[in-house]
Formats: structure tokens, sequence, C-alpha cells
């Protein structure tokens, strides 16, 4: 099983597969090689209901021909030069793209010396996931209340790239995940109310214990027992840190240099201006040790150094790729994601800092209001910034929960709403993006 973790074969193949492509005539020319393999386990009322497995490798070459490029991919790498002539025949009849081509060379990192600490090179069995994902359950199952499972899972995954490309560059990295969940029912009849919870690391050492995952699942289904409406009007909205992180992924796509040069984002004519209040500071770190988004460089080979996206409540910069930047005439800070197709700027280890008030003091402060635990749809129009979702949770009253609270809808606009955003002080690295507690004043509230 350890041959997985050696992507020694990869790198050989990733290089000639470049070499092959400037044999068949093109001017320049990258490669990715993608690695992927996953183990997971779904348990339901003590019985495993299914164990899958999947391994492989994906192969994509992107060729230059002038500006003119085409990219072709592979799940099997038989033949390099038969892979090469297909992609660079694409690229000279593919229209040109000005703004097309690799990272400039001097951008490229050139050192591997940093230690991210991403990959745990333990291999875990069916059995070890299995037995995880059962004490989940288990620990569900125990709480008082609980009527009924969803399930519980464990999971291992792998996933690596190797980045090759005709101007020399050389990198590759490997990362180990490790998961946890349980989905947790509670109630009967049509009173019945569903709820969970889950946890990601790259070490399982970090991975959160399996009966706290199921005992927090069995008692978030249990609070939300017997829920009423909410008096429709204008009030302050709580989002748990488990919600809140949706504000920063509205951020991360309002503030993507692709949107940018497409005119398709709300704050494109917000750089260097104040969209939140002074006390909010948005940072995005992909050198953070054991992060589930770090890398030592982007999908072009490019160095990505942390960003401060939001500093004093003043919007700072874009996501950019090098193609993004050229085209609004700024240079790449290194946001280049990639899969198995072209380079798209994308955030990586996104992070809200927390306030001075704990959650408690912060609704004690509100007094009056709603605090979400459950944001239903996608209803963040990144265009004009109007936000309207379903929601449930709590009500706040004399600044503490009070009853649960279900179908119902909040609403506003996010350039309104982000200056009037109010952070906790309990924030946890729990995710690729991660947020405290968030309170909104003056959101619309439509209940029934």
């Amino acid at each position: 099983m350890t041959e997985i973790l050696d992507q020694s074969d990869l790198t050989d193949r990733a290089a000639r597969l470049v070499e092959a492509a400037r044999k068949a005539g093109a001017d320049s020319a990258d490669t990715v090689c993608v690695r992927g393999v996953s183990l997971s386990v779904d348990m339901r009322l003590g019985k495993v209901e299914e164990t899958r497995r999947a391994e492989g490798d994906d192969f994509t070459l992107r060729a230059f021909v002038g500006k003119r490029s085409a990219t072709v991919s592979a799940n099997v790498l038989a033949d390099p030069a038969e892979l090469a002539e297909r992609a660079v025949a694409m690229a000279r009849v593919a229209p040109e793209d000005r703004f097309a081509g690799l990272a400039d060379p001097d951008r490229l990192l050139k050192t591997f010396d940093d230690d991210l600490d991403l990959l745990d090179e333990t291999i875990p069995q069916a059995a070890e996931l299995t037995e995880a994902a059962l004490a989940a359950e288990d620990a569900m199952r125990a709480v008082e209340g609980v009527a009924n499972s969803g399930g519980a899972s464990a999971g291992w995954s792998l996933g690596g790239m190797v980045l090759a490309t005709s101007g020399g560059f050389v990198g590759s990295y490997l990362t180990s995940r490790f998961s946890l969940s349980a989905s947790a029912i509670a109630g009967a009849g049509t009173a019945m109310e569903r709820d969970y919870d889950y946890a990601m690391r790259t070490h399982r050492a970090d991975l959160t214990d399996p009966a706290t995952i199921g005992r927090n699942a069995g008692e978030r289904a249990v609070r939300r027992l017997n829920p009423v409406s909410y008096a429709t009007g204008r009030t302050t909205v709580v989002f748990d840190p488990r919600v809140a992180t949706g504000f920063l992924g509205s951020l991360a796509g309002a503030v993507n240099g692709a949107s940018i040069a497409r005119k398709t984002s709300f704050l494109r004519e917000k750089l260097g201006t104040a969209i939140f209040p002074t006390s909010i500071n948005v940072t995005d770190d992909p050198m953070r040790p054991r992060g589930l988004a770090s890398r030592l460089f982007d999908g072009e080979g490019v160095r990505p150094e942390p960003l401060e996206i939001v500093k004093d409540g003043v919007l700072q910069t874009w996501f950019l790729d090098s193609a993004t930047a050229r085209e609004l005439g700024l240079e790449t800070n290194g946001r280049a994601s990639r899969g198995g197709g072209n380079p798209s700027p994308g955030s990586t280890n996104l992070t809200m800092a927390p306030g001075e008030q704990s959650p408690g003091d912060l609704m004690a402060s509100i007094g009056e209001g709603l605090y979400v635990t459950e944001m239903i749809g996608h209803g963040a129009n990144l265009l004009t910034g109007d936000y309207s979702r379903g929601a449930a949770g709590f009500a706040i009253r004399d600044g503490k929960l009070a009853e649960p609270v279900s179908e119902i809808t909040v609403a506003g606009n996010l350039a309104d709403m982000f200056l009037n955003l109010v952070a906790a002080s309990d924030l946890e690295y729990r995710f690729s993006v991660n947020a405290p507690t968030l309170a909104v004043e003056g959101m619309t509230v439509a209940g029934q």
C-alpha cells in the first residue's frame, strides 16, 4: 500500500508528456497529474451500508501555439506522443487569447524547503473506519430524544498533484484527509427534526473523537424539536460558525479575479475601500501547517504567499492567477487552482479573524434576535449582492437562546450585511474556510 505515497512515477510521466508536446510543435506546455485514492465506510443502525474505495491518476496536458492553447486529459497515459499531438493539433485551430500563457518564470517556486506537514502516512483499513463510524453512531443514538439514525460515515483519502512545465518547473505534493460525520433524527411522525456533525483533518490524530461527533449530532437534532416560526420583520441575525463560513464563501466569490474581469461582482469597484467595519480582518494563508487547503505552489507553480484580503475593513486585493492578472493589468498572487482543466483563481485557507466578545456576550448585547444554525439553498447573487436564504435556528430572547424556529427566510444585501457585521471570539480552524460566530444587524426575516 505504501507505493501510493510515492509520486516519482507521476513526476517522470509528467516531464515526458511536456517533452512530447514540445516535440509535437508546442511553443510551451504544462502537465498536471492528479492522484486520488479514497476509502470510506457508511454505517446505519449498527450495520455497514456501503464500503467504497476509489483509486486513479488523471493526466492533463495544456499546449500553447503562440497565443492559442488547448487542453486534453486522460486517465491512462499509454502513449505521451499521441496525447501531445492531439493537444497541439487542437491548439493550432483554437481562438487566440492574448492573456493566455504559462506563469512568468521569475514567479515560480525555486526551493521546496518548507514543510507544511500535509501528509499523514497512516493508511487505515476498512475495519478501522467501520469501528470509528460505529462509535459515532452509537454515541449519537445514546442521546436521549434521538429516535432514528441518518447514518454515520468515516473516510480517508489522499489527494496529490504533480506539475511540470516546459520552463523547467517540476513540483509535487500529497495531502491526506481523515473525516467523520453523523446524522441524527429526533422526534416522531411529522414532528421529526434532523441535524448532523462533521469533521475533517489532514492528520488522524487531530480528528475529533467519534463519540463527540455522534453526541453533537444527536444533541443538535434534539434541540431542534417543536420549532415555531418567527415574526416577520427586521432584526439582528446571529450566525453559528458552521453557517458563518458562507459569508466568507460569498466574499471569496466576489473578490475572485475572474469575476472582476467579467464584471460580474458587486465588489468590482470596491478595491481600496471599506466594505466591512474596521474591526474585521480576513486573511488567506496557503502556508498554514496541516491546513486543509495548504500548498507550497499553486496550479501554475507560483509560490502563494499569505494575503490580507480585508485589513481593518478595507478590501486589499483580488484572488489572481496569471491569465486573470494579465487581463486586469496586475500580477498573479499565486491563487491558481488546478484540477483537470485550465487554471482558475481561488482561495486557500480563508479565515475571518475573531472579535473580542464571546458569543454569549454578543447575544446578551443584542437582547432580541435570531440565531441561525442551518441555511437552505444558495441565495447569494454575487452580481447584485442580493441575499435570500431559507434558515432554521433559535430565537434570542433576553440575550439568550430560546425556542427553536424553522421555515423562515433571512434576506438582505451583502454590501449592507458586510458593513453591519460583528465577529465573536470563538474562531476554530475546522475547515479550509473558517469564521467565528457572526452577527448582522438589520436583516429582514420572513416567517409564516
